[in-house]
């Protein structure tokens, strides 16, 4: 046990102690508009990161591949959990797909579904030991992809559907992918991304006129700013304009801490969640933010240092999943102020509040530590205990 100890990675848990005092702090300065509503939430945000910790050091003592011999039935558990959100979940922000647990947070299953597919396109990669074929391979881990990206779409959950799509592909790359295959696919989106985005434009009119009539029309005013700001309303562009504004206002320094005049003034939604990224810039600019981006940086050089490092297939598969994952989020939530991607609900890693998505992002940290940990104990990922008895024999 005190070897392994020693094998956890420090410099991830000190980026991860770090962002946990950026995270208390920039929270207690970004719910100061409204106190009243939000009023602890600093010290919920550290609760939270108390049982992260926890679960990030279970998890990294734990075998990792104890979870790939069983994926299916985490996988099957996974999809009953988004289906009963889907008819029976609760409404927050417009989007169904949140269970509450009693004196805890609300939890997201489409949360807590990034690590199950990352476990579960892991478990089914690992097992193929020559280039993925088209057929036998990438069609049925599209599909098992297809089915919780449909589910949370049907949510209006866009931004953390659009995650389960990215972590398909870092993964399906990492699992030794053909080349012609991989240009195949990337082509197919590209046409996929240049066709929806001129549609959008060229059919404008009729698509906002399905997507009221369908109870989506939060999608126009999260699109509309990004790709079609000249005609986006006041009210659609408000949290992006402010958030820019606030950006820039920011300048070399910041404004200094809880000093951020656009923030505490209430103009930027969402300051301790969604918009934190804003509360940073404005109070500490553009040094402060640089600093933030650089530690995640750091931690994902980390996360490829681990990968390289590993002498079994399963480990770097599942790494990777681990890295789309969290440089898509930060992307798209750091790209959605500053203009370069459309306005969703994506948290940004370790800062913003929220139990759910912080202890899944350790858990998800905790799997990559585990591979660290336990990795050189077999080649086979699906090994009966009785043959690693007669292997150690």
């Amino acid at each position: 046990m005190f070897l392994k100890i020693k094998k956890v990675d420090a410099p991830i848990i000190c980026i991860l102690c770090f962002f946990m005092i950026s995270s208390i702090l920039l929270i207690h300065s970004g719910i100061q508009y409204k106190l009243e509503e939000f009023a602890g939430s600093e010290l919920k945000m550290f609760y939270y990161y108390l049982l992260g910790f926890a679960a990030l050091i279970i998890t990294a003592l734990f075998p990792y591949k104890l979870i790939l011999k069983y994926y299916w039935y985490i996988y099957g558990a996974g999809i009953l959990l988004l289906m009963y959100v889907t008819f029976f979940g609760k409404v927050i922000n417009g989007s169904r797909g949140w269970i509450s647990i009693p004196y805890l947070f609300n939890v997201q299953p489409a949360e807590v579904f990034k690590i199950i597919l990352i476990i579960s396109v892991g478990g089914i990669l690992a097992k193929q030991k020559h280039e993925l074929t088209f057929w036998k391979n990438i069609i049925p881990v599209s599909l098992v992809t297809l089915l919780p990206f449909l589910l949370v779409l049907k949510t209006n959950d866009m931004g953390n559907a659009l995650s389960y799509i990215v972590i398909l592909i870092g993964m399906l790359w990492m699992g030794n992918i053909k080349n012609t295959h991989a240009l195949i696919i990337f082509l197919l989106m590209a046409a996929i991304m240049v066709g929806g985005l001129k549609s959008y434009i060229t059919f404008h009119d009729q698509i906002a006129a399905y997507l009221s009539e369908t109870e989506k029309g939060h999608w126009l005013d999260r699109i509309d700013p990004w790709l079609m700001p000249e005609s986006a309303s006041k009210d659609a562009s408000y949290h992006t304009n402010n958030a820019k504004l606030a950006i820039a206002s920011g300048g070399l320094l910041g404004k200094g801490y809880m000093q951020g005049s656009m923030v505490q003034a209430g103009y930027v939604p969402y300051t301790y969640s969604d918009s934190i990224i804003v509360v940073a810039a404005e109070e500490f600019g553009f040094l402060g933010l640089s600093l933030l981006l650089f530690l995640y940086f750091i931690l994902i050089y980390r996360l490829i240092c681990i990968a390289l490092e590993s002498v079994n297939k399963e480990g770097p598969i599942l790494i990777i999943g681990v890295i789309a994952m969290f440089i898509y989020q930060i992307f798209e939530n750091v790209g959605m102020f500053i203009g370069l991607m459309p306005l969703t609900g994506i948290t940004l890693p370790f800062l913003s509040y929220g139990g759910s998505s912080l202890i899944i992002n350790m858990l998800c940290i905790g799997i990559v530590l585990s591979i660290r940990v336990n990795d050189g104990e077999s080649d086979e990922v699906f090994q009966p205990s009785k043959n690693l008895s007669a292997t150690v024999n």
